[in-house]
């Protein structure tokens, strides 16, 4: 067995519970102008390569590469030995991906993933208790009802009831679902390429007419933009983030003369070496308050 397939018989043994997980596509969310330890950035790794690499692999993560998670993989999966690419999984088909936080734009991942992945309610960055998998998604279904049940809300859907939340799901979307920490998370095992496994991608269109736009359409894969987010630097609010990112804000849209901030500009501040928390804290309140192009 590959480390994948013993990390899926580990989960299924775990959550027995039956139920196929809905037909929806896992996405995976990333920065593409993000340069590594080479100096090159994600994309043009990804064009060189063809291969979409861990986090553990290229050093950039927006939520943690040590302490809980790898804790809570070595729970989850056993010892299997697999280390997950991670998405998340787009019940709603929102435009901007199922987890926008990890990133302004997304690989929309072919329906053969589903059966290689498995599926936790919850970042497992928090360590989340309920797992699941294609074929038994059952615990993850019941946990997301719940969830509808105590707040009106899962997945970035709003329902007065499961029943109408359940229909909500499959009504098409053009708006930004804003899902900033509400998904399903999965966890996509035994490697990803974008030649086998990735139906398309998903750009912000802050990129358009740039480099980063000639390096996306170098993937050989459908490329389609979502709606963006734009906010004058002005109106970024201290509650969310805090003022230090606020100040950041600020400080890029003077030394760029761009008064109204988005995922390009924001990449050009991370590459320039501002701190790279708050670059995060301001790409999040993007996520949460922006307009689109």
């Amino acid at each position: 067995m590959t480390p994948g397939e013993r990390a899926l018989a580990h989960v299924r043994a775990l959550f027995p519970s039956g139920g196929p997980v809905p037909g929806t596509p896992i996405t995976v969310n990333f920065h593409p102008d993000r340069p590594l330890a080479d100096g090159r950035t994600v994309i043009e790794h990804l064009a060189v390569d063809g291969v979409y690499r861990t986090q553990y692999e290229t050093g950039i993560s927006n939520g943690g590469l040590g302490g809980d998670r790898p804790r809570w993989e070595q729970r989850m999966f056993g010892d299997s030995g697999s280390r997950p690419v991670y998405g998340a999984l787009n019940l709603a088909g929102h435009p901007d991906g199922a987890a926008p936080r990890f990133g302004s734009c997304h690989l929309e991942l072919r329906a053969h993933c589903l059966e290689r992945a498995t599926f936790s309610l919850g970042d497992s960055y928090t360590e989340p208790t309920i797992l699941g998998t294609a074929g038994t998604f059952g615990a993850v279904w019941e946990g997301l009802l719940a969830q509808v049940t105590r707040t009106g809300n899962a997945v970035g859907v709003s329902a007065s009831g499961t029943d109408q939340w359940v229909a909500a799901l499959g009504v098409p979307r053009t708006q930004a679902g804003r899902a900033l920490d509400d998904y399903v998370e999965a966890q996509v095992h035994d490697g990803l390429t974008l030649s086998a496994d990735v139906a398309a991608v998903v750009a912000d269109p802050s990129f358009r007419g740039t480099a980063y736009e000639r390096h996306l359409r170098a993937l050989g894969l459908p490329l389609r933009w979502h709606g963006g987010f734009r906010l004058p630097a002005g109106e970024f609010p201290d509650e969310l983030r805090g003022p230090q990112a606020v100040a950041l804000g600020r400080r890029i849209a003077a030394r760029y003369g761009e008064q109204v901030l988005d995922a390009a500009v924001l990449g050009r501040a991370a590459r320039d070496g501002d701190h790279p928390q708050l670059i995060k804290y301001l790409w999040h309140i993007l996520v949460l308050k922006g307009r689109p192009t």
